[in-house]
């Protein structure tokens, strides 16, 4: 239940970052939808694939159906409030990744993967619904941009979950945490321009 909760949190915080790029992009009332909708559902369905869990999430409860265009619609009319917040976008959009990362983690751990393999199936499903949005919206995905730190959050929050494991903590308190270094990671980074190291040479001046 409570791992259902996140997921549900992580669909909310999702939507309303892809609306907030949609209505940026000045979209069509269809266009917001359908990019919050693959969003919210595209790491889930990424990762539920990929262990086999078909039909998807999302399609055998529509709870998740209901939560995105409850989101889509609030983000609309609330769309002046929400734009006032200059980092909302960056907010929302660190909380989904948040959420996912231990949600992916978790559906891992369920069918028996590999600690390894879980902390990349976490990350595939935080990142890949905002890969999905980037590229409809004609973007580099913010996952494939040098100077940001987004996959590298999810690895350390997976990384942490499973440091936390070895320890007598709640279940609770793991999945807390794990998902708030992830965000505070994010956040932080952004913050203040923390980002991974060039491989790239600088060419020679002649």
């Amino acid at each position: 239940m409570f791992i259902q909760t996140l997921d549900i949190l992580g669909t909310i915080a999702f939507a309303i970052s892809g609306v907030s790029v949609a209505m940026n992009k000045r979209m069509d009332a269809f266009g917001v939808l359908i990019i919050a909708f693959v969003t919210a559902v595209g790491g889930g369905t990424l990762r539920d694939v990929l262990i086999g869990v078909t039909p998807v999430t999302w399609m055998t409860n529509m709870t998740y159906v209901y939560v995105i265009f409850g989101a889509t619609v609030f983000t609309v009319v609330f769309q002046q409030k929400i734009n006032y917040l200059r980092t909302s976008l960056l907010f929302f959009d660190s909380i989904g990744i948040g959420l996912y990362t231990v949600v992916g983690i978790e559906k891992g751990l369920a069918v028996g993967l590999h600690p390894i393999i879980c902390i990349s199936l976490g990350t595939m499903t935080a990142c890949f619904g905002g890969v999905i949005r980037d590229i409809l919206c004609n973007e580099i995905p913010v996952i494939f941009r040098r100077k940001e730190i987004y996959a590298t959050a999810c690895i350390l929050g997976g990384i942490v979950y499973f440091v936390l494991r070895q320890f007598p903590i709640s279940d609770n308190i793991i999945f807390m945490s794990s998902g708030a270094v992830v965000i505070v990671v994010r956040l932080l980074a952004v913050r203040f321009g923390i980002s991974l190291p060039n491989i790239y040479r600088k060419e020679r001046s002649v």
